[in-house]
């Protein structure tokens, strides 16, 4: 079996969450300050790279992070292109801790129209695509964001994810598309309504044999994502954390049959620069273990 019918195989069916690893430039100082690590403890872009990269590279070297309960990874661009224990990044994750490497391919988002946010203008993404590839990266993560329950909008914003979803699929790569519903839109459940409705449209445009995943927010009305879970295009539904504690997270998780944890903020709670190796690790394991446990319901 090839390393991506492999990695297919595994992402579609074996229990476990994907840790969203992919904080970029702008959310990065935040990440570094949520780890213990205060502003300034950079002189430039490089240095402030340079920890972030270390912060992930402690969570993956760690013995707590292994492909027994971890799916996937999601990457920036920049960690991609860094080593880990001599090894490229991707190429640790699988061959180490088989753990799947996913690519964040979005450049962040235009003001907000109708409700929404698009993905700004991607016109390099071909040349990264390729990059990814060589890099043997399995799929791709893309974020919009949804503020309001705007059917105009939400259409548009589930129009642009999948048009650039077949650009990635082109490529040989799995894309997850990732629309976020922000938990503080006014009328959350009406959106994640229309959410759903435009997605199964957009699936049904979407030819056999190239399948998607979806990084969605959990939503108010359980199992609201049922019909996209057990949908024949869709390779996994994973669900982003979106501002929610680690601890409220699981809890809405469990209600959501067949929905796994993609998070990112929520995966790190609890962890910092400070602690020894035996304590952090010791939180790590925590962490997973409750996201793992929350993600086979």
């Amino acid at each position: 079996m090839s390393d991506h019918a492999a990695q297919l195989q595994k992402v579609k069916s074996q229990p476990g969450f994907i840790a969203a690893l992919d904080q970029s430039g702008g959310s990065t100082p935040g990440a570094l300050r949520q780890y213990g690590i205060k502003d300034g403890a950079w002189k430039d872009e490089q240095g402030m790279y340079d920890l972030i990269h270390q912060m992930r590279t402690r969570i993956i070297t760690s013995p707590a992070f292994t492909g027994e309960r971890i799916l996937g990874a999601i990457l920036f661009e920049n960690t991609m292109d860094r080593d880990i224990a001599g090894q490229p990044t991707a190429d640790y994750l699988w061959q180490v801790k088989r753990v799947v490497p996913f690519l964040k391919v979005d450049k962040g988002l235009v003001a907000e129209k109708d409700g929404v946010q698009l993905m700004r203008p991607m016109p390099d993404l071909a040349a990264l695509l390729d990059r990814a590839n060589a890099k043997r990266i399995f799929g791709t993560k893309m974020r919009s964001v949804i503020t309001q329950a705007d059917a105009a909008g939400i259409e548009d914003i589930v129009s642009q994810q999948f048009d650039v979803a077949r650009q990635i699929l082109a490529k040989g790569l799995v894309p997850i598309v990732e629309p976020e519903v922000d938990i503080r839109c006014p009328d959350k459940a009406k959106a994640e309504g229309l959410l759903k409705t435009a997605i199964l449209e957009a699936l049904e445009a979407l030819p056999t044999g190239q399948p998607v995943m979806l990084k969605l927010t959990l939503p108010d009305e359980d199992d609201l994502y049922a019909e996209l879970v057990k949908h024949p295009k869709i390779v996994r539904v994973v669900a982003l954390s979106g501002g929610y504690s680690r601890e409220d997270a699981n809890v809405r998780l469990k209600r959501n049959h067949g929905v796994a944890a993609s998070f990112s903020r929520a995966l790190v709670e609890g962890l910092s620069a400070q602690q020894s190796d035996a304590e952090y690790n010791a939180a790590l394991d925590a962490s997973i273990r409750s996201i793992y446990e929350a993600s086979k319901t």
